[in-house]
């Protein structure tokens, strides 16, 4: 019924400046995202109305020097991110990770 399409996952996450982190691809793609920017791309409950999809979070909430203390594996579909404003609720799936790296590129 569904084909069977393996989507590529992180094979490395690492620090690649100050304010950008950057993801290599199973698939041998990478992208490179601002810090700041991926924080107010977080589609939690908390950032993001479930029902509208209106986003909730204030970016004048987020502080410029905003910055991943912890970047943790969930299941094989998504990374969690431990932000050094104290949000820990946000998860972000690959699928999506690639699409923000897609608008970033200009795509």
């Amino acid at each position: 019924m569904f084909p069977d399409v393996e989507q590529p996952v992180p094979s490395a996450i690492r620090q690649a400046g100050p304010r950008r982190l950057a993801i290599t691809w199973s698939d041998g793609g990478s992208d490179e995202f601002d810090v700041r920017s991926l924080r107010l791309a977080c589609g939690c409950a908390h950032c993001v109305d479930e029902w509208t999809g209106e986003g909730r979070l204030d970016p004048a909430s987020v502080p410029d020097d905003v910055h991943p203390l912890a970047i943790r594996p969930v299941g094989r579909y998504a990374i969690q991110i431990d932000w050094s404003d104290g949000h820990t609720s946000g998860i972000y799936p690959f699928e999506r990770l690639r699409q923000l790296g897609r608008e970033s590129d200009g795509a």
